[in-house]
């Protein structure tokens, strides 16, 4: 009778171990306010880090539209020329991103 009672007893002691992360974080949360974070907030500041990389991603966008809308319309020269236009500003981005990883790493 008495193992089972003591079985019973550390499956409890388990379970509270176990779950005390639930209460560590709310006592965290209750002490101090943590701002999150929004999505335009974080892409602001993202932008103003290193502005280069969402032009680069618009630009790549805005020659891949482009290139398509052309290549559907069956003007194929303007279509090949958008696309190597979409290779040269994701090269871009990918030299943006680089630039920024290495600023970033300096600081």
């Amino acid at each position: 009778m008495s193992d089972s009672m003591n079985n019973e007893s550390v499956g409890v002691k388990e379970e509270f171990t176990e779950l005390d992360w639930i209460t560590l974080k709310n006592d965290i949360g209750s002490e101090q306010m943590i701002h999150q974070e929004t999505a335009g907030e974080k892409f602001q500041r993202k932008f103003k880090e290193n502005p280069l990389v969402p032009i680069g991603c618009g630009l790549t966008a805005g020659a891949l539209c482009f290139g398509l809308m052309s290549f559907s319309r069956g003007n194929r020269r303007t279509s090949q020329n958008m696309m190597r236009l979409r290779i040269a500003a994701q090269g871009f981005t990918i030299a943006a991103l680089m630039v920024g990883i290495v600023k970033t790493s300096l600081k």
